[in-house]
């Protein structure tokens, strides 16, 4: 389905016109697709494509450590790619076949000339790279990405690594990507910064410890926004041979100098793109199982189950996979509060639900994500209203009323996770159109072909 219509991506062109994406992309070049409502029960056993926040952590640890790594389970999707291609001008070699990928990683070393690289649209490459850029041996990197990070400052790391001594300067926007980066000059040492802006700024901190002279030690004298994320990246730095101390509120961190070591990785599912799938399932009285992620995860949004549960459906956990069936007939309960702070992600795909629930559902604590790849909060908030549905909007979240979405064109604002909510939205309704689908390959190029096999009715220009 979702070859018909695409053109395929020249990643030159791509990267010369600021775009982020990919050879990985799937429906590029097509304006819209339809996605038609289903008014059956869905019902699939599937297995996801993997997580795109330990495959980015997992392949820049590979390419960090001396020596080969294999990783199973790795995701295909567009920030994947460009993680990989900027490795590769690194001095990494990569090398993928189907959902494996071999590294050769380089430790300390860095190109001998100056090296220029191209993440796309991956915040977790341009937050993860430049302290891990400055840490390792002398050369001059310049690290750009796609006008849309372009456009998403990252002050708060900048400060931080130019606080341990990183020589990082930002020619054209401040703060911003493209970045001069000057190795060598990353001392590491203590530093305080803030945790509630965002999580992947203290993982990027984390992750140059070992290779910095002085290790890091970071404290955060306040909270951190999703603190499941900064788990994930020191579980990844441990597992590629990183010594870390930390408290139980991931308040005070020490990273020991040393060196990552390469190992072997199996990745799990993505557990944000699993939330859609359980979402099918609650809305149309259906049941979903996930076969390769569970409960032994540390993704945070998979506690979407949680709420499921408190919305009438039935779950089934396992440490592996998890099931959800949806009440019969779809109809949800609702009636309460939410706060979505620990499973940010996941705030659209309730958003997109709610309306089938017997009551509002007023939903808390998220403002953060106003500064993703949309204001995720006044999209949605937009979207539902132009359906049809009751919303009210407030600076850190927003509450949905029931009712009953009419049919439209949507947006999707060059932003994944609207793409994939609006979908859920469509099937449980009167159907969408949806404008730029080709989005979801920033993780989850296969989406559509995925909703197709579940009998839902995906069409194309």
């Amino acid at each position: 389905m979702s070859g018909r219509g695409s053109a395929p991506v020249d990643p030159r062109r791509a990267e010369a016109e600021g775009r982020g994406q990919s050879p990985w992309s799937a429906l590029a070049g097509v304006p819209h697709l339809d996605v038609a409502p289903h008014r059956a029960p869905i019902t699939a056993t599937l297995a996801l494509p993997g997580s795109k926040s330990y495959s980015n952590r997992a392949l820049i640890l590979a390419a960090m450590a001396d020596g080969r790594s294999t990783l199973g389970g790795l995701l295909r999707s567009d920030d994947s790619y460009w993680c990989i291609e900027a490795l590769g001008r690194l001095g990494a070699a990569v090398t993928v076949e189907r959902d494996t990928a071999i590294v050769m990683g380089l430790g300390r070393r860095r190109p001998l000339a100056d090296a220029r690289l191209y993440i796309g649209s991956a915040g977790t490459s341009a937050r993860f790279l430049p302290g891990l850029l400055a840490a390792g041996d002398g050369g001059r990197v310049t690290l750009d990405a796609s006008r849309q990070m372009r456009a998403r400052p990252m002050a708060p790391l900048l400060e931080a690594l130019r606080s341990m001594g990183a020589a990082i300067t930002c020619p054209l926007t401040a703060d911003a990507p493209p970045l001069d980066i000057a190795g060598g000059t990353l001392r590491g040492g203590a530093v305080t910064m803030s945790g509630a802006v965002s999580s992947q700024f203290i993982s990027g901190v984390l992750m140059a410890g070992p290779l910095a002279p002085e290790g890091v030690h970071v404290t955060i004298p306040d909270h951190v926004v999703q603190k499941d994320y900064v788990a994930m990246t020191l579980d990844m730095m441990a597992t590629f041979g990183a010594s870390v101390a930390v408290n139980t509120d991931l308040t005070d961190m020490r990273v020991d100098p040393g060196a990552y070591r390469p190992t072997d990785v199996m990745l799990e599912a993505d557990a944000s793109t699993a939330t859609y799938f359980f979402a099918l399932a609650a809305v149309t009285g259906g049941h979903v199982t996930v076969t390769n992620v569970g409960t032994a995860t540390r993704q945070p949004d998979l506690r979407l189950i949680d709420i499921l549960e408190r919305m009438g459906c039935a779950v089934t956990r396992a440490p592996g996979q998890v099931s959800v069936a949806g009440p019969e007939g779809g109809r949800l309960a609702g009636g309460f509060d939410v706060d979505m702070r620990p499973l940010s992600d996941a705030t659209l795909t309730l958003a997109a639900i709610a309306p089938f629930a017997d009551g509002p559902i007023a939903i808390h604590n998220v403002a953060h994500i106003r500064n993703h790849e949309s204001d995720r909060i006044a999209v949605i908030c937009r979207a539902l209203a132009d359906l049809g549905i009751r919303v009210e909007e407030r600076p850190d979240g927003l509450t949905v009323h029931p009712g009953r979405p009419t049919a439209g064109v949507m947006d999707t604002h060059d932003d994944h996770r609207v793409a994939m909510a609006l979908a859920v939205l469509g099937v449980a309704g009167e159907g969408l159109r949806l404008r730029d689908p080709g989005c979801v390959s920033k993780t989850c190029p296969p989406f559509f072909d995925l909703l197709a096999g579940l009998g839902v009715g995906v069409t194309t220009a």
